[in-house]
């Protein structure tokens, strides 16, 4: 870690990524990747920037300027997202000394991605990596449309990677600390090559992200308002010195792993009560891992010999839990251990309008123990104009589930399209979003590219 002044289906992001580069196309002077060469992203390390003719997936799958695997999962199979954005795409990384993300071949941490389409809107995305995954994540989720849409967009691998993040930084809560801190730099960075790009700088800035990436919205939204315009936080992940975080809900569900809980304890620390034909699942690509790494980056003295230097050699080593998750009390942990949840902690005191959206199906994140927190911690701030919060009836952690169970679930995708676009009038026009609200699973028709925010079932809050 050095600053120059999660787990989504994990497998997929212990594949590292080797690729050569093509031979970039040149741009032209007045048009196509126009003022490409004059691109440079302030405080980067490295960079390489290509004129491509298609910036989004459908043009990119199959090269190095996207991975297809740290992607998996995320969507629904059958999402349509738009093609034909031709523009400018750099790839670059900040100092750093931490080696985790090996895209490239690069064996560099915080490895970012911007790209410039050739129609500009005005406007800037910037999001960071859910889970544990890196820079490419969420270019099927988020980068297609908004390109399409004429955004720039910008994003970062956090500045650590993979299920051995823990292991960056010098004191505990380091690692997720950096996250933070690169998502700052890039928006600032970010800024100023679409300045060198288009001429001027973006009038809208935008943060957002899904997971881990919509627990950086809503910090940057705390405390660097002053960067963006508004954020849509996609089951951002609610970290608080005290509770609730992910090491008070989690270890209910190791210790169903091991056989020491029952679903009622599960049910008390806030996993939806329909959700538990997604456990099986869950304890088998999610809950160990997650507990175990988190566990590891915050309170690394609970137990030094697991998961050890690494969190495991193969699949299932890095998958499975420490049999200590399973009784593993956060509330009785040492003042220090709180003391390095704080260093990172939300306190609800946004200072741009926000929307927030959660699956009421979430195994990973259970919206009791997150998003509903988090809204009345906002509410409790005096923020809540600010503040708009959609619970997605059927949604849960990853939209890929859908392809499993589409008689019980619905891709948030879509309805995080929506809230985007209802975000943007909100900035832009002063044109309010719909109230708080849970968004109703339809009986039939398109669930996986359609969504209307205005279908209420109940109240969320």
């Amino acid at each position: 870690m050095r600053l120059s002044r999660g787990v989504p289906l994990l497998t997929a992001t212990l594949v590292a990524t080797a690729l050569t580069w093509p031979t970039p196309a040149a741009g032209t002077a007045d048009g196509h990747c126009a003022r490409q060469d004059r691109v440079h992203v302030p405080g980067a390390a490295f960079q390489r920037s290509a004129c491509l003719p298609d910036l989004t997936t459908a043009g990119l799958a199959g090269t190095p300027y996207t991975d297809m695997a740290d992607q998996a999962g995320l969507t629904a199979r059958a999402t349509r997202t738009p093609s034909g954005v031709p523009g400018v795409q750099i790839d670059g990384y900040f100092p750093d000394s931490s080696r985790f993300n090996a895209t490239h071949g690069w064996q560099h941490d915080a490895q970012f991605v911007i790209r410039l389409p050739d129609h500009w809107n005005g406007g800037l995305v910037v999001t960071g990596a859910p889970g544990t995954r890196r820079q490419y994540a969420t270019d099927t989720a988020i980068s297609d449309r908004v390109l399409a849409q004429g955004y720039a967009y910008a994003a970062t691998d956090k500045g650590n990677n993979g299920a051995d993040f823990y292991r960056d930084g010098t004191r505990p809560g380091d690692a997720v600390a950096e996250w933070n801190a690169r998502t700052t730099q890039l928006t600032r960075a970010a800024k100023r090559a679409v300045a060198r790009r288009y001429g001027h700088a973006p009038t809208r800035t935008y943060m957002t992200g899904i997971s881990n990436g919509g627990y950086l919205t809503r910090w940057q939204l705390e405390n660097h308002p002053e960067l963006y315009d508004g954020g849509v936080d996609w089951e951002g992940a609610l970290w608080t010195a005290d509770g609730p975080n992910p090491l008070t809900s989690l270890p209910a569900g190791v210790a169903r792993m091991t056989g020491s809980a029952r679903d009622e304890d599960l049910y008390a620390v806030g996993f939806a009560r329909g959700s538990k034909f997604l456990w099986p699942y869950h304890e088998k690509a999610y809950w160990g891992v997650t507990q175990k790494i988190y566990r590891a980056e915050f309170d690394p003295a609970y137990d030094p010999a697991c998961p050890g230097p690494t969190a495991g050699t193969t699949t299932e080593q890095v998958l499975a839990p420490c049999a200590g998750d399973a009784v593993y009390d956060y509330a009785a942990r040492p003042a220090s251990v709180h003391r390095a949840v704080a260093r990172v902690a939300l306190t609800g005191r946004i200072g741009r309008p926000l929307i927030t959206l959660h699956g009421d199906l979430d195994a990973l994140l259970p919206e009791a123990a997150d998003s509903g927190v988090y809204a009345r911690m906002i509410d409790a701030s005096g923020r809540g104009r600010l503040h708009r919060y959609y619970t997605v009836q059927g949604g849960t952690h990853v939209d890929g589930l859908y392809d499993t169970y589409p008689d019980r679930l619905r891709p948030i995708l879509p309805c995080y399209r929506s809230a985007f676009d209802a975000l943007v009038s909100w900035v832009e026009r002063g044109t309010p979003p719909p109230a708080d609200h849970a968004v109703s699973r339809p009986a039939s028709g398109d669930v996986v590219d359609s969504c209307t925010l205005t279908g209420r079932a109940e109240a969320a809050r």
